[in-house]
This record gives structure tokens, C-alpha cells and sequence, in this order.
């Protein structure tokens, strides 16, 4: 990567444009940036970053700060400008922070949203753009230079003030370092993986183990009474032997289930017996009774039958009676119809008379149809007037309507001009709102990239203090341990040691007369040696030795577990501190968090009112075109109608004469022809009436004479006799129907009468039914009693069979459960850095970066020597220190005096050179990890004031060494001795109204 311009506006010191020619400067190889204090000369390195990634270096990126200039002109946006080299293509980054500006109406700031840009350099087209996306640009910037910010920081930037504090800082901070600059995260991520493996595993084999208990329980309680010989096994999760133990006590009581079903088949098959018998009484008895019954039942009926024949025989003669008569019913009928057609008639004379004038009250119909036809002929010469009548109202209403109209188009006028007049105010602050919806969305974007940080940091936090209390419950736990370990391996040492003072005795109590002693070989023992008061045996002192390793064991679990505990709570604190140098309260993350959340919901608030202040804006000038369009048209219709009311005036003046006419003694002319037409339509209503009155009469009289004669065939005396006797359909159906139902009962007694097993009954002693019944009921609860116990012992058999093998199936699936959390155990234990296989204790992230380290004292080794004239050579150390873990040791090797000591005891300025020794080796190997990317800009900040003449030389030949790989070195710094040793030099000039740069070439 090579840097070729840099144009820097209105940010930082610089007030105005600045820009810096790389390429002009790095054509000498090795290149000044000087400047007095607080200049800027570390404000171009911040652009450089801040261009490229978006982002000034972490201690300058502090929340709340601003890249703009405070010397800067309130209309000049901030901008930064870098044109580079990288991956073989020449690009173009230009990148705005967020910031204020001046509201294009009104008054006041806005907030303007960050931009960035690419383009690309083809040599054919020129500049091409190639996007405008943070997130795209970000990426591609980042997968071509092949470094997070972090490691460019540290790898190009070579902040020399870090690199002292990591020579002299401990492990675990050299630890943080690495791992940034070269993402060591994953192994981190293995070694917690490991750990939620290996908790898992162990919830799973205890879950399994709970299981089998379970099970265990449920198949004591299926057992019931068949159980009752075997216990179930304790409550001992996790124990070897459980498994095996409750599928034995499993195998025992489902024997003893089998023997119970057994004898409860046998007690059931002796209850059916009994049962069936007395079933068979009851049916015979039942049967007995039913016929018995039966018989009684059929005297009754015959009893009845004969009480009811009186009434059969009178309802067989009015049925008679009744058809005969149905034959006159037509006559009746039509008689009934002509005598309501007459009187119907007779009330519509009478009612039309009624409205006639007196003198026409006994008028005939020839008479009324005359004056119907004369009316008829006056109605007709007053059609033209009602048409005249009729447009002269019409010419009313649209009168009204034109006054109606008028007063609208009047209101919409008035309407219009006074929402006009407050127009320009309406539209000031809705384009007010509009802009303050959208400083707050920029507000909200920013408060949103703080608030998730600090978020995570207070979840830390909570995890840190919950696992302080872990911590010291850990260490308590370990020194009781070790305490129980260390009483234990005393107490065995002295057993062990009273059995080896009495050793001759227990080797005595072996010694047969005549076989050669194991000690001596002597077939004689003339004195044996007898044992003592407190003899020890072999038995007691393997007790105590076994009770010592338990213990031991013990010991090294609760030193893991404490292990454990501390990295868990030093990672949480970790996350906790953030950039912070000191560890807050969760009270004080608490209360920014809270803060930061307000401030994000009251700015979100606000952003979301954007769209709807877009709306109303542009709903309000559609509002305004329309109130214009509605006061014009209102306008010209008011002309129209003025020139469309004179000509209804002329028009009604001649409907009036002809009217005055035609309306004679009438308020009007359609009241004239009104009354002429009742006139007619009473008259030909009378005259329609007398007609219908007379044929009323003359059917009426015919039908007199056809009923008599219908009557007289019949066989009735008179029409009324006929009528007296005639019934509806309903009561012949009723009568035909209680003659039916005694016939058919009179049939069924004749058919029981005759039944030969029913007379056999009657003759038999009466049926003891309660005896045959109770016997009945005694058989049917002796064979439910026997089945339900049977049931029972079945659904205990087929519960304890599928409980067996439910159980039999867990443990066969416990099994590889088991041997997984074994394996993941160890795993974890040996990536945790807390197996006893890990000899040197060291986690699997820091083993990573302890090879890396070594990589890196290596590449620093070969310029420090020529630094420090082959003096001094930087080693990686893996030893223990101090109780902690090995693995990120860094030493120094003095030739001089062959010794090997911590770099803490550098001096200043050969803590200067070997700390820009060893940036330079971690550049070259960073830039490996980073997939071998060329770095052909390097720039070193300060610390070459700590120099003698003679080392400022030899570290100047180094860095002009690198002019070797065509690479280009920016050294920044105030020191006066360098701008005479170096010729290339960028100066920064401060000044009251900000600062700029000048090429001393």
C-alpha cells in the first residue's frame, strides 16, 4: 500500500484545505513531519485512518468528540481526501464526518448526515465512481489493505508510546495486544466452546442419570404390592453402578407382577362359572313372569274392549250419516259464495251514493255515465295551462337554486381568502419540522452506534460482580481442599510410618517352623517378633493412602474450578472497562445506558415524524392550488348567473297572464284540474257499482234454487238438516279412526286368547324374581371384582415391561453420552489451560499468541542488533511468573554480559530503539498474517528525543534500510537534531486561525 495525496478540509487544527503530497515526500525514502506541540502533526495520521476507515484511532475516537475544526468558517464542510495505492489499483476515498450546518432557510444549524466516495483510476477512462455506501466502501477497503483499524494503527502508524508500555507491561496485557492485532478471537471462541461443551455433556449424563431415577420411581410405583420385596435405589445421580442396579430391581419386580396376573386368571375363570349359573335361573325366572304377565294383561284388555262397544257402534252410524250429507256440500258452498258477493256489492253502492250529490243519490248507471263523459271533456282544455303551471314552478326553484348557489360560491370566496392569508406561516413551519426530523435521524443513527456498546459493557458488568462472589466462593472452597488434602497426606505418612516400625511383626506372623525366613533365609525362628500396642496393618495404612488421593483429587478439581471462575471474571471485567482505564459501577453503566436510550427513544421520536412532515408540506400546497383554483371558479360562475337570472324574469312574466286564465275561481290551475278529476272518478265509481250490485242479486237467486234441489236428492228434508249434519274431513278421519282402533284391539285379544304357552303359565305357582336377581347380582360383583383385580395385574405386567425397556433404552443411550462428556472434559481441560496434561498451564488463544510472539522477537531481533550494535537480542520467554500462567514472556539478551533479563529493565532510550525494533518486526509479521500485503508507507511518532548521536544514527540506518524493499518512512517529531540529519520534511505551522503545512523538499 503507498500513500501519493492527502487533502485535509476544516479538520482537526486546519481551518482550511491542506494537502500533503506523499509521493513528493516519499521519493526520498525517509521523510519528516515536525511541527511545534499541539500543531496537528498527529491530526494527519488521523486523517489518513479516518479516511480510509471511517474512524480516527481509539483514543482520539472518544464519544461525543468532533473532527471538525473550530477554526473553520461556518459554510466550509469538513472533508478528508486520500488518494493511495493498493492492490494493484489506484483508488480515490473521500470521506465527510457528521456535522452541522446552516439551514437554507431560516436561521440555525442542521445536522448533516456522514458521506463517503470511491472512485477508481483506469488509465483509458480516467476516474470512474464506484460507490457511496459506508458499508461497501468499508468492506472493500478492508478486504484490499488486509488489516482492521487496530492493526493498521499499530502496524503503519507505530504508535512508539504503546510499544514501551508493551515491553514493560505484564502477560495478560501483552495478551490483549496481541489478540487484537492478530485476531486470536477464535481460539478464544474454541476454548469457551469447549467449556459450553463440556457444561453440557455434564448436563446431559446428570439429565440421564435424573431420568433413570425417574424411572425407577415409576416402576416402584407401578409395582404396587409386587414390588414390595425389592427397594429401589437411592437418589445417587451420576454414580457407575445405577444404572445396573435399577434394571435388576427392574428384572425382580416384574416377576413378581407375572406371578400376581397368574393367580388372578385362576379366581376369574371360577367367577364366570358362578355367574353363568345364576344367569341362567334369572332368564327362566324372568320368562316365567313375563308370560304370567301377559296372560293377566289379555283378560284386561278383553274386559275393556267389551266396556267400549256401545260407542263403536254410534260412531259407525254418524260416519254414515255424514258421507251422505258431503254430497250436498257443493250447493252449500256456492249458496255461502253468492250471498257474500251481494252483500260486498251492496256496501260499495252504498259507500260511492254516499259521495254523490244529493240530487244523484238514486241516479241510475245510464244517467251517471252522461255527466262522467261531459266532466271528462272540460278536464281536457286545461292540459296546456298545467304544462305552463308546471314551468313557472319549475322557474321558482331554479330561482332558489341560483340564490343557493350564490351563497356557496360567496362562503368558498371568504373560505379561501382567509386560509390564503395565514398560507406563508403554514408552510415556514412545516418546513421547520421537516428539518428537525431530520437532525434528529442523524442524532438517533449516532446515539444507536453508542448505545449497543454500552449495552454490552453493562451486561459484563453484571456478570463481573456475580462472578466476584463465584470467585471467593472458589477460593474458599480450595483451602478447605487443600486443607482436607494436606490432613490426609499426614495422617497416611503416619500410619505408614508406625506399620514400618512394627514391619518385623507382621513379617513374623508369615513364619512357618522348618521353611527358611523371606528376610534372613534361616529355617529357625527362636523369637519372633510380636506386635505392639497401636500395630498398623497393610489394610489400615491403603485406607488412609486412599483417602489421601481422594482428597488430592479433591484439591485439583476446586483449583480448576477456581481457574475457571477467575478467567470467566476477568474476561467480564475485560468487557466491562471498555477503552476505559479504570472499571466502572454497574450503576454508573446503568445510568449512561438508561441516558443514552432516552436520548435515542426522544430522537427516534422525532426522525419518525419525517414522513409524516413530508406529507402534511406537500398535502398543504395541494391544498393551496386548490383553494386558488376553488376562489377563481367561484368568480366566474357568480358572472354566469347573473345574465341566467334576467332571462327567467322575462319568461316568468308571460306564464302569469296565461295562468290568471285558466285558474277561474281555483288558487291554481293544477287545483282546478284536480277537482274536475274527483268529479269523474266519483261518477264512474257509482256507475261501476249499480252494475255489480244488480248481477250480485241475480247469481245470489240462482243458487237458492240448485242448493233445494241438492238437499232434496240426499235425502234431507230440508238445505239445513243437510247442513246440520255435515262434518270436515278432520272428524270423518277421527270417527273412521276409533273404528279402526276398537277393531284392531278386538283382533289382538282374539290372537293372545289363543297362545298355548301363555295358558301353561297361568298355571304355575308365581315367579320369585327378587330371590333369582339377588343371586344374579351376587355372581355379576364377585366376576367384576375378580376381572378388575386381573386388569390390574395386567396393566401392571405391560406397565413394568414398558418401564423395563424405557429404562434398558436410556441407559443404552446414556452410554455414549457418558463417554462424550469424558472426552470433551479432557479437551476442555487442556484448552483451558487446567488438565494436568497442560504442563505449563497455558491457555490454547495464548499458546496461539505466544508462537506469534515468538515470530515477532525474532523479526525484531535482526534490527534491534544493528540498533544496538549487536548488543542486544529479544527472546520469547514461556516460563511461569509469579503464580500466573506461562506462555507470553517477553526477554532481552545482553551480549555484554551474557545475561538474560526482563526488557522492564531497559533504559529510556534502549527502551526506545527495541520498542521500534520490535514494531518494526510485528509490522512484517502482521502484514504476513494479513496475506503478505505490501506496505510501502510507514510513519513512527516520536520518542527519538530519549537518542544519544551515535544510536540516532545507527536507528536511522535501520529505517533507512527499508528503502531496500522501495518502502517510505515518515518520522514524527519535534526534535531539532533531525530536520538537519533528514532533508524530506513536512512542516506544521500552528496558528490562530488553525494550522498548515509547508513542503521542505
Amino acid at each position: 500500500m503507498r500513500l501519493h495525496r492527502l487533502t485535509l478540509t476544516a479538520f482537526g487544527p486546519f481551518g482550511a484545505t491542506q494537502e500533503v503530497d506523499f509521493d513528493a515526500l516519499s521519493s526520498a525514502g525517509l521523510f519528516l513531519l515536525h511541527g511545534p506541540t499541539g500543531a496537528g502533526k498527529t491530526s494527519v495520521l488521523d486523517a489518513v485512518c479516518f479516511a480510509l476507515y471511517g474512524a480516527v484511532p481509539g483514543a482520539r475516537q472518544s464519544p461525543g468528540a468532533t473532527l471538525r475544526s473550530d477554526h473553520a468558517p461556518a459554510g466550509l464542510p469538513t472533508e478528508v481526501t486520500l488518494e493511495l495505492t493498493v492492490g494493484g489499483r489506484r483508488l480515490e476515498v473521500t470521506r465527510s464526518p457528521a456535522q452541522p450546518r446552516p439551514k437554507k432557510r431560516g436561521g440555525g444549524f442542521t445536522q448533516e448526515k456522514a458521506q463517503s466516495r470511491l472512485r477508481s483510476y483506469d488509465p483509458g477512462r480516467g476516474w470512474q465512481a464506484l460507490s457511496k455506501s459506508h458499508q461497501e466502501i468499508g468492506e472493500e477497503l478492508a478486504q484490499l489493505i488486509g488489516m482492521s483499524r487496530d492493526q493498521f494503527c499499530q502496524v503503519v502508524l507505530l504508535p512508539q508510546g504503546d510499544f514501551a508500555r508493551f515491553l514493560r507491561s505484564d502477560a495478560e496485557a501483552r495478551g490483549r495486544l496481541l489478540g487484537k492485532l492478530f485476531d486470536t478471537r477464535r481460539f478464544a471462541a474454541v476454548e469457551e466452546r469447549l467449556a459450553e461443551l463440556r457444561r453440557g455433556a455434564e448436563a446431559k449424563v446428570k439429565s440421564g442419570d435424573e431420568q433413570i431415577l425417574a424411572l425407577a420411581q415409576r416402576i416402584a410405583q407401578a409395582g404396587g404390592s409386587a414390588a414390595a420385596e425389592a427397594v429401589p435405589p437411592a437418589d445417587r445421580p451420576g454414580e457407575p453402578g445405577l444404572a445396573e442396579a435399577v434394571l435388576e430391581w427392574a428384572a425382580i419386580a416384574r416377576g413378581a407382577a407375572r406371578e400376581h396376573l397368574d393367580i388372578a386368571h385362576a379366581v376369574v375363570a371360577e367367577a364366570e362359572s358362578r355367574q353363568l349359573t345364576a344367569r341362567r335361573a334369572l332368564d327362566a325366572e324372568r320368562e316365567l313372569a313375563r308370560l304370567q304377565q301377559r296372560y293377566a294383561e289379555t283378560l284386561r284388555r278383553a274386559e275393556a274392549l267389551e266396556q267400549r262397544r256401545p260407542e263403536h257402534d254410534r260412531c259407525q252410524e254418524r260416519l254414515e250419516r255424514a258421507r251422505k250429507a258431503d254430497r250436498v256440500a257443493p250447493a252449500l258452498e256456492l249458496r255461502e259464495e253468492a250471498e257474500r258477493a251481494h252483500r260486498a256489492a251492496s256496501d260499495v253502492l252504498d259507500g260511492t251514493r254516499a259521495l254523490l250529490p244529493p240530487e244523484l243519490s238514486d241516479a241510475g248507471a245510464d244517467q251517471l255515465a252522461e255527466l262522467e263523459r261531459r266532466f271528462r271533456q272540460e278536464l281536457g282544455t286545461l292540459e296546456a295551462a298545467r304544462k305552463a303551471e308546471v314551468r313557472s314552478a319549475r322557474i321558482d326553484e331554479e330561482r332558489v337554486r341560483l340564490n343557493r348557489d350564490a351563497r356557496a360560491d360567496d362562503e368558498i370566496v371568504r373560505e379561501a381568502e382567509a386560509w390564503l392569508t395565514g398560507w406563508d406561516a403554514a408552510r415556514a413551519e412545516l418546513t421547520q419540522r421537516i428539518e428537525t426530523a431530520q437532525e434528529a435521524a442523524t442524532r438517533a443513527e449516532q446515539l444507536a452506534g453508542q448505545l449497543a456498546p454500552a449495552r454490552r459493557r453493562l451486561d459484563a458488568a453484571h456478570r463481573r460482580d456475580g462472578l466476584a462472589a463465584d470467585v471467593q466462593d472458589a477460593r474458599e472452597k480450595l483451602a478447605a481442599a487443600r486443607e482436607q488434602a494436606l490432613a490426609a497426606h499426614e495422617s497416611w505418612l503416619g500410619l505408614r510410618e508406625r506399620r514400618l516400625r512394627d514391619i518385623a511383626a507382621e513379617l513374623a506372623t508369615g513364619l512357618v517352623a522348618g521353611k527358611p525366613c523371606a528376610v534372613c533365609g534361616s529355617a529357625e525362628h527362636p523369637a519372633p517378633a510380636s506386635p505392639g500396642d497401636g500395630h498398623v496393618d497393610r489394610a489400615t495404612e491403603e485406607e488412609a493412602l486412599a483417602v489421601h488421593r481422594s482428597a488430592e483429587k479433591a484439591r485439583a478439581r476446586a483449583e480448576q474450578q477456581l481457574g475457571l471462575v477467575r478467567e470467566r471474571h476477568a474476561t467480564a471485567e475485560t468487557e466491562a472497562r471498555g477503552e476505559d482505564s479504570a472499571a466502572p459501577t454497574v450503576a454508573a453503566l446503568h445510568s449512561l445506558v438508561d441516558r443514552l436510550s432516552d436520548e435515542h427513544t426522544e430522537a427516534h421520536r422525532l426522525a419518525a415524524g419525517t414522513h409524516a412532515a413530508r406529507e402534511a408540506l406537500a398535502a398543504a400546497e395541494r391544498e393551496h392550488t386548490t383553494r386558488v383554483e376553488q376562489r377563481q371558479e367561484a368568480r366566474n360562475r357568480a358572472a354566469a348567473r347573473t345574465s341566467e337570472r334576467e332571462a327567467l324574469d322575462r319568461e316568468q312574466a308571460g306564464l302569469e297572464e296565461q295562468l290568471a286564465v285558466a285558474r277561474g275561481e281555483s288558487a291554481s290551475v293544477a287545483a282546478h284540474a284536480d277537482r274536475l278529476t274527483r268529479r269523474v272518478a266519483r261518477l264512474a265509481d257509482a256507475a261501476e257499482a249499480v252494475r255489480a250490485e244488480q248481477h250480485a242479486a241475480q247469481r245470489r237467486k240462482e243458487a237458492d234454487d240448485r242448493l233445494s234441489d241438492a238437499a232434496f236428492r240426499a235425502g234431507f228434508d230440508t238445505p239445513q238438516a243437510a247442513a246440520a249434519t255435515l262434518l270436515d274431513a278432520a272428524a270423518q278421519r277421527d270417527l273412521q279412526h276409533r273404528i279402526d282402533v276398537w277393531q284392531a284391539e278386538a283382533a289382538a285379544v282374539d290372537d293372545r286368547r289363543s297362545e298355548q304357552d301363555v295358558r301353561e303359565a297361568a298355571t304355575h305357582p308365581p315367579a320369585d324374581l327378587a330371590a333369582a336377581e339377588s343371586a344374579h347380582e351376587a355372581g355379576e360383583w364377585l366376576l367384576r371384582e375378580a376381572t378388575s383385580a386381573r386388569s390390574a395385574a395386567r396393566d401392571r405386567c405391560a406397565e413394568l415391561d414398558r418401564l423395563s425397556w424405557t429404562a434398558a433404552e436410556e441407559v443404552r443411550r446414556l452410554g455414549p453420552v457418558r463417554q462424550e462428556y469424558e472426552r470433551v472434559a479432557r479437551l476442555a481441560g487442556l484448552t483451558a489451560g487446567t488438565s494436568a496434561d497442560n504442563e505449563r498451564k497455558m491457555r490454547l488463544e495464548a499458546y496461539v499468541l505466544a508462537a506469534r510472539l515468538e515470530q515477532v522477537a525474532a523479526a525484531a531481533t535482526a534490527r534491534l542488533q544493528r540498533m544496538s550494535s549487536g548488543r542486544y537480542t529479544l527472546v520469547h520467554s514461556d516460563a511461569r511468573s509469579g503464580g500466573r500462567r506461562a506462555g507470553l514472556g517477553l526477554h532481552v539478551v545482553d551480549a555484554w554480559t551474557g545475561s538474560e533479563r526482563d526488557t522492564a529493565t531497559l533504559s529510556g532510550g534502549e527502551t526506545f530503539f527495541a520498542s521500534l525494533a520490535l514494531a518494526l518486526g510485528l509490522a512484517d509479521v502482521v502484514t504476513e498474517e494479513a496475506g503478505g500485503v505490501r506496505l510501502d508507507t510507514l510513519f513512527i511518532d516520536e520518542g527519538f528525543g530519549s537518542l544519544d548521536d551515535q544510536t540516532l544514527d545507527e536507528v536511522l540506518d535501520v529505517l533507512d534500510s527499508l528503502r531496500e524493499r522501495d518502502r517510505s518512512v515518515g518520522i514524527v517529531s519535534h526534535v531539532a537534531d533531525l530536520r538537519r540529519r533528514i532533508p524530506a520534511r513536512l512542516e506544521v505551522v500552528k496558528d490562530r486561525h488553525g494550522s498548515t503545512v509547508h513542503h521542505r523538499l
